[in-house]
């Protein structure tokens, strides 16, 4: 597992259509109000792939995910959803509940509803296989039991809602997005809120998704070393542009990350991992070594 070792369930359940998704931009500009805050981003996110999407605060990647799922309007450019053998299609003119059986989010933060159970809540997303007059949903049952094994929120799936802490909200709205059952999944910093032995447990089940079934993932991560040990490829922005998109070992170079963030970054490899990681020298970074050599 690239995130590291963990005590996470291994995904061993068939997920069913998810092979062979994919979900593309192509010239996508997207403006709030006169000001354009993404600039003509072409992206694509293909199966059993991560893609990690990465930059400073105001770089535009959450705003891109968004637009990726369709909760933000682009001003321009087109969005291609591949499925499987039916071939590509628009995105963008594809009505709301096809567009939800093919491609889920998980955004940052969502509302915490009162009255009801974990149960319920991942319940949520098997909406668009029911159809607007509540039509039978014969995987339904099956698809949230595997969504809440596979997040280790099965032992909570009678508790309310409202007694959860962050983290474990978290992995109840992520639960949501797996019972959808969809070929493509986007995820906002999906990590926020999580303790360390839960982000680590989250990036291998993203990995073991991507792998195990051919999941086409998007994510938005701050953490560039989660980035560097989970992504396929990883898109570097700045300023509402993609300025790289690769591997990681191409894109995460100390002279580009230290030219965007605005701050040097060194860059080596873990002999321990071969992972790449990063580290961010401020002013004190040599704190230690002046206190080892007063002493």
């Amino acid at each position: 597992m690239r995130a590291g070792e963990s005590t996470s369930r291994a995904v061993d359940s068939p997920v069913p259509r998810a092979h062979g998704n994919s979900l593309s931009a192509h010239g996508v500009t997207v403006a709030y109000g006169r000001v354009d805050v993404v600039h003509e981003a072409a992206i694509a996110l293909r199966p059993a792939e991560v893609t990690a999407l990465v930059g400073p605060n105001g770089s535009g990647k959450s705003t891109l995910l968004r637009t990726l799922a369709r909760l933000q309007s682009a001003r321009t450019g087109s969005l291609t959803v591949g499925a499987g053998t039916d071939g590509a299609t628009d995105g963008f003119a594809l009505g709301a509940r096809e567009f939800a059986r093919r491609v889920a989010l998980l955004t940052q933060s969502r509302s915490t509803p009162g009255g009801l159970t974990v149960r319920d809540v991942v319940d949520f997303g098997r909406y668009p296989h029911r159809g607007r007059w509540g039509r039978p949903d014969p995987r339904g049952a099956a698809a949230v039991d595997r969504a809440l094994g596979l997040t280790g929120v099965e032992d909570l799936a009678g508790r309310g809602v409202e007694q959860l802490s962050g983290g474990q909200l978290q992995r109840v709205w992520l639960a949501s997005c797996l019972a959808q059952e969809t070929g493509v999944l986007l995820l906002d910093e999906p990590t926020t809120y999580l303790d360390l032995r839960y982000q680590v447990e989250l990036l291998d089940l993203i990995r073991d998704l991507a792998d195990t079934h051919g999941i086409a993932v998007g994510v938005v991560l701050h953490d560039l070393d989660q980035a560097a040990a989970v992504a396929d490829r990883v898109a570097l922005l700045r300023t509402g542009r993609i300025v790289a998109d690769g591997v990681p070992e191409d894109v995460f170079t100390p002279e580009l990350l230290s030219d965007v963030y605005g701050i040097r970054i060194d860059v080596d490899t873990d002999p321990s991992t071969g992972r790449l990681r990063t580290r961010a020298i401020g002013r004190h970074h040599t704190r230690s070594e002046r206190l080892s050599t007063s002493s």
